[in-house]
């Protein structure tokens, strides 16, 4: 019943998307764009397939740099990250993910910092997250769906989890990638549709761990510790891109001794503590790993040749 009366607003947000879709008039870059994104709020796993899409072009020798807007940080200008200064406050979450892989610009306006990016001489603008917005023009847009909760209630903002309708969504992407086990619907969808898991390779066998998160879906977080091996005694869920009071961490801490457990967290809940608040918390950190890595071979191809110098040029 809530949806539903909330109906109306989600309509009027997804007509803004489209609104601003017809009317932008993009920046055209000289690094070619790909942007990996989703049409729902909340965690679909973006952030580990940028990563992913990031070293497969490092690995061709090509310069490659990150963009994101910087969810909930202080500044609004482009930013280029610098790990060594920087907090999760500052640049965002991700951002301080993304910087440990490649250069990484932070960004509310997505074409001056691809500007930023092209002068620190990247060829490749990997955007995590971005397919809502059209200040930048993308050479490839792969929008990445959750298999298990797809589009939720097929419903906008904020009626449901919807950025904007799944057929105006897909209207615009190049390809598809399906994270996790489950087949969504589509919506007609006729592009390539690949597939890919969030995995670790670190093993628990048994050992006892309270977990915590403030990300898009805990519960997923949650799953992939029982499923290596871990026997989760207390889950703690927050809110996504949630900042940890020092009376949250003591009473984390208190239930973990309290019932002899290790407390840990995820890679982005991590770098949002400070320093003086990671002690004795352990991390897992995840990877994307793909079904089928030669179709994003095939994906990359076109913008990676025209990447590449040619030497009698």
């Amino acid at each position: 019943m809530i949806a539903a009366a909330l109906s109306p607003l989600g309509f009027l947000y997804g007509a803004s998307v489209a609104w601003k879709h017809r009317h932008q008039r993009p920046y055209r870059s000289r690094a070619a764009i790909v942007c990996v994104g989703n049409l729902t709020v909340g965690g679909s796993g973006k952030t580990p397939v940028a990563i992913a899409l990031a070293c497969l072009v490092q690995a061709k020798g090509i310069p490659v740099a990150f963009l994101a807007r910087g969810y909930r940080r202080r500044s609004s200008n482009a930013i280029l990250v610098d790990v060594r200064k920087h907090d999760a406050a500052a640049v965002g979450d991700e951002a301080m993910l993304l910087a440990r892989v490649a250069p990484t610009i932070v960004a509310g306006d997505r074409a001056e910092g691809a500007r930023l990016a092209e002068r620190n001489g990247a060829q490749v603008i990997v955007m995590d997250d971005g397919h809502q917005n059209f200040t930048l023009a993308k050479d490839l847009s792969l929008v990445v769906v959750d298999g298990e909760s797809a589009f939720g209630n097929d419903r906008m903002v904020p009626a449901g989890p919807l950025r904007e309708s799944v057929q105006q969504g897909l209207a615009r992407a190049d390809a598809v990638l399906v994270m996790g086990d489950g087949t969504p619907s589509l919506s007609g969808f006729t592009g390539p549709v690949a597939r890919a898991w969030l995995t670790s390779d670190r093993r628990f066998d048994g050992k006892r761990l309270v977990g915590f998160a403030g990300i898009g879906r805990p519960d997923k977080f949650f799953a992939t510790l029982r499923a290596q091996g871990a026997k989760l005694v207390e889950t703690h869920a927050f809110t996504d891109h949630h900042i940890y009071s020092a009376a949250e961490l003591t009473m984390l801490r208190g239930r973990a001794m309290g019932m002899g457990a290790g407390l840990i967290t995820t890679e982005k809940d991590f770098v949002r503590l400070d320093a003086s608040q990671r002690a004795d918390i352990d991390v897992l950190s995840v990877q994307a790993v793909f079904e089928n890595p030669s179709a994003l071979d095939r994906l990359l191809a076109p913008l990676l040749e025209r990447s590449i110098p040619d030497p009698c040029a």
